[in-house]
């Protein structure tokens, strides 16, 4: 620091040495995220997101999308009701328990209610929705699969198929969607 900016740095307030501070750090970060590769998110590098990361992110997705589609189903089968409502009953309780697990972490790490939920929205509605598109589908061509009850094996055999298709799917959709700083990467800042 020259002798101009040492007068000019104890001449001023408080708030407008705090400013500066802020300024200094914000640039410094930004220098070090772009010497780094780093797109806005530390620790994300973009075009650097390995498969293990995908997988994981895609298994989280997948544990509350499982918890939602037993639930359905289970309800809609011990309800007797018609295969299509079912579905939809646990499609929605499959977006809800996925976004659902991802707020429950974010939460924790100290964000509100409402932006808990833009998070959980911004990281989960893609891997979700292609989630439920494959393991439904999966479902719907299983022959027999769509009138098995919940005391049938092949009720749980082709929902488990089901999962499997539908992470194997999902995964490297994950693995580009983070590998660009979208999806599941706008949760890995809150853990």
């Amino acid at each position: 620091m020259d002798m101009r900016q040492h007068e000019q740095h104890t001449q001023s307030g408080p708030h407008e040495r705090h400013e500066r501070h802020e300024r200094h750090e914000r640039n410094e970060r930004n220098e070090r995220n772009e010497r780094n590769g780093h797109d806005g998110h530390d620790g994300h590098r973009v075009g650097a997101t390995s498969w293990p990361m995908a997988a994981q992110a895609t298994l989280h997705c997948l544990t509350g999308c499982a918890i939602g589609e037993v639930a359905g189903m289970a309800i809609g089968t011990a309800l007797a009701w018609h295969n299509v409502p079912t579905m939809v009953l646990a499609i929605v309780l499959a977006f809800v328990f996925g976004y659902s697990l991802t707020m429950r972490g974010v939460l924790r790490a100290g964000l509100g209610l409402r932006s808990a939920l833009r998070v959980a929205l911004a990281a989960d509605t893609v891997s979700i929705t292609i989630m439920e598109l494959a393991d439904n589908a999966t479902i719907a061509v299983f022959p027999g699969a769509m009138d098995a009850t919940l005391s049938d094996a092949l009720f749980w055999l082709s929902l488990a198929l089901s999962f499997v298709v539908a992470f194997l799917v999902t995964t490297p959709v994950n693995r580009w969607m983070i590998g660009r700083g979208k999806g599941h990467a706008v949760v890995h800042q809150y853990h």
